[in-house]
């Protein structure tokens, strides 16, 4: 498996589909005085339900006006993706990360993250920020367990739609 930045050559990459990832919870995040927190608030198997978010038309000109991309690759074919996007803060956000199906829990996502953090503290960045609908528990998951940590809670971004029961989680990661 190689992890490479996306250019001309690899912009397939830009390309990987979404794949279906299971509703199975959610993170219920509070805060107490200064402190973030959270429960884990697991359904049961009737409530468990599969979502997939619609593919995205990336372009690497788009893309690389605003940051730059990273594909994993297994045999040149592309296995995972994760977008970047340049802030005046210090905090590199992490716009997208995704991993195919069949490559799930085998470390991909991890690697694109490992790469990103060389490639933005080569340009002063100082971490990573990412927001993560509460109830997408894999995701909230993943971040938490790779080190990020919980930095504010958006608990209106869904009203007046019909996922108001949502909210955006946003996680940090110092280097």
């Amino acid at each position: 498996m190689d992890i490479k930045i996306i250019t001309k050559d690899n912009e397939e990459g830009l390309l990987l589909s979404n794949n279906p990832f299971a509703i199975s919870g959610e993170l219920v995040v509070k805060r107490n005085s200064d402190c973030w927190s959270y429960d884990i608030k697991r359904y049961s198997q009737a409530k468990v339900r599969r979502q997939t978010f619609p593919d995205e038309n990336y372009s690497l000109k788009d893309v690389n006006n605003t940051g730059f991309a990273l594909g994993a690759f297994d045999n040149n074919q592309p296995i995972g993706l994760a977008i970047f996007q340049d802030q005046r803060t210090k905090y590199l956000y992490l716009a997208d990360l995704k991993v195919s199906k069949k490559y799930r829990r085998r470390g991909v996502a991890k690697l694109l993250l490992n790469k990103a953090k060389k490639l933005a503290e080569a340009q002063k960045y100082l971490g990573f920020w990412v927001i993560a609908q509460n109830n997408n528990l894999g995701a909230c998951l993943f971040y938490l367990k790779y080190g990020f940590i919980i930095g504010g809670l958006d608990t209106k971004i869904y009203d007046h739609s019909s996922q108001a029961e949502k909210q955006n989680v946003h996680f940090y990661y110092d280097f």
